[in-house]
């Protein structure tokens, strides 16, 4: 592979992703539309490390601009599309479902007309474990049920996948949809739970958990999903959904304890209810992406979390 677009570049899973391509010699043109869901300089200053590559080129703009998606791969003519750009949330959508269907639905449906009226087939679509809801069946399996989203932000990415198919059907579309399992590590979003959670521990401010502590989650680890992004792009071939996760659950109580430990601080914490849209637990069945792409991830969530820490600095989060 000598080029990807990929939408979202700026965001956490596509700049790493961006760098680890442009590191390989891969050639990179993204689009990203700096918007503020959190500081846009946080997204200006990962973009100028990969404007350091000479095979990196940006383009500003909205997944929304149909025309601009258009001119940008008729110019690029990439070999790989990687839709990573979307509104994220599960709370902030229940709050702005028609803001997230507008990006999420129609901003993919513009991007599948712009690859269409350029003869271009080969995507890969970021979906999200969201999409499996309060599944009761662990782990989740790609073949399961995925019919009842309890979020605005899940019900979005179950309809951009079955968007995906259409196009597969009926242009012969290339597509893989990777549905990731709570993405960490550093960089990660400001609001996430573990970035949030390390920065007011370190501050010594109270951090708030919804629930008893009992959920559990898959986190998995950025290097991790870049790893099977990057596998998807290689074997790319027809149509399929891919859990990319770590397949290894912690609850929410042990992730704040293992925290905790990472920094050497206590936290202070301050219990709520459960949050509307809130699922019980994560966890991820990876035997079909272990199969189609050798994946294996490397970071149990403690080593991942040392190493988070690490890179971004102990109280300096």
């Amino acid at each position: 592979m000598k080029k990807a677009f990929i939408t979202g570049v700026a965001g956490f899973i596509g700049s790493n992703l961006a760098a680890a391509m442009l590191q390989q010699g891969i050639g990179i043109a993204g689009i990203d539309n700096f918007d503020d869901f959190y500081d846009p300089q946080i997204k200006r200053n990962v973009i100028s490390k990969l404007e350091i590559f000479p095979g990196f080129r940006l383009y500003e703009g909205d997944i929304r601009n149909n025309q601009l998606l258009e001119r940008i791969l008729e110019d690029e003519k990439p070999e790989v599309v990687i839709h990573l750009a979307a509104r994220a949330g599960v709370r902030p959508s229940i709050e702005q479902p028609a803001l997230y269907y507008d990006v999420n639905v129609n901003g993919t449906l513009s991007l599948l007309e712009a690859m269409r009226k350029t003869g271009l087939n080969n995507l890969l679509f970021a979906s999200s474990s969201s999409v499996y809801g309060n599944n009761k069946k662990v782990p989740f399996s790609e073949s399961d049920a995925v019919d009842n989203p309890i979020s605005p932000y899940a019900a979005s990415k179950k309809a951009g996948e079955l968007l995906c198919y259409t196009y597969h059907h009926l242009y012969n579309f290339n597509i893989f949809c990777l549905r990731f399992f709570t993405v960490y590590g550093p960089g990660q979003r400001p609001e996430m739970a573990i970035q949030q959670f390390g920065r007011k521990i370190s501050e010594g401010s109270p951090i708030t958990l919804f629930g008893d502590g009992s959920t559990r989650r898959d986190y998995t680890f950025v290097e991790d999903i870049v790893a099977g992004i990057m596998a998807s792009a290689r074997n790319l071939k027809g149509y399929e959904i891919l859990n990319l996760g770590n397949s290894e659950t912690i609850s929410l109580i042990d992730l704040v304890r293992g925290i905790e430990k990472t920094l050497g601080k206590k936290a202070i914490i301050e219990w709520q209810p459960m949050q509307p849209g809130d699922v019980e637990i994560t966890y991820a069945d990876i035997s079909k992406a272990r199969k189609l792409l050798n994946y294996k991830p490397d970071y149990p969530i403690l080593h991942g979390l040392k190493k988070m820490f690490e890179v971004q600095g102990k109280g300096k989060i």
